[in-house]
């Protein structure tokens, strides 16, 4: 397992659980956490799921994804991490077969109960080149009933009652390291051949001069003799 991963699962695992206690009560819905999410990298995300009610427990999550333009291959990777007691479906697109949803099913007894949270993971490559990555979640409870996690912020900016899971994405320093890094390296090589050219035109000459040096001295020793 590449050590990318293995540091953002316990980082995550750290961050929810903080996040929780820090928060109380308001940690309540569902959450979307990464400790290193930056556009167009790979990154692992953090569902925090909270139980909110007292009679039924959540047998059964699903999170929609991005759709995708022609040529964009945002979130063309997505695996999940192992839950005992939840089997995890990804469903693709038949045309495109780029990963579409997301769904976690409880078996018997493994539901999340009232005053429990559960944690779901997803590897995922290729996040998309923007702010933000919105998740809209479906949470199913055993008595059937469904609540739905896609509402965005208020216009007034409070927060509405079922807000969307949100990913805020950072600047991916990577690409702008590897042009600058490139572009130095494109300059070495010019200065270098813009040398070595140099060099040559000069021994070129150096050579001629000799050639010419030698041939106007044989012929003086030939007139000589």
């Amino acid at each position: 397992m590449p050590t990318w991963f293995t540091r953002a699962c316990v980082t995550a695992g750290t961050i929810a659980i903080v996040g929780l206690l820090a928060s109380g009560t308001a940690a309540a819905h569902v959450t979307a956490d990464s400790p290193d999410a930056a556009q167009g990298g790979e990154t692992v995300i953090t569902l925090r799921v909270s139980n909110e009610s007292a009679t039924a427990t959540t047998t059964g999550l699903t999170v929609t994804l991005p759709e995708h333009a022609a040529g964009d291959m945002s979130l063309a990777s997505v695996l999940t991490t192992p839950m005992p007691g939840w089997a995890a479906t990804v469903a693709k697109d038949p045309t495109t077969a780029m990963p579409r949803s997301v769904t976690w099913t409880a078996a018997p007894g493994a539901s999340i109960g009232d005053g429990q949270f559960g944690q779901f993971q997803l590897s995922v490559e290729s996040l998309p080149k923007s702010s933000t990555l919105t998740l809209p979640v479906a949470q199913t409870y055993s008595d059937g009933s469904v609540v739905t996690w896609n509402e965005a912020p208020k216009a007034d900016g409070s927060e509405p009652d079922h807000p969307v899971p949100t990913l805020k994405l950072v600047a991916n320093t990577d690409d702008s390291a590897g042009a600058t890094t490139a572009a130095a390296g494109s300059n070495g090589t010019d200065t270098t051949a813009r040398w070595l050219g140099g060099v040559g035109l000069l021994l070129g000459a150096l050579g001629v001069g000799i050639g010419a040096g030698a041939t106007l001295r044989a012929r003086r020793r030939m007139t000589s003799a």
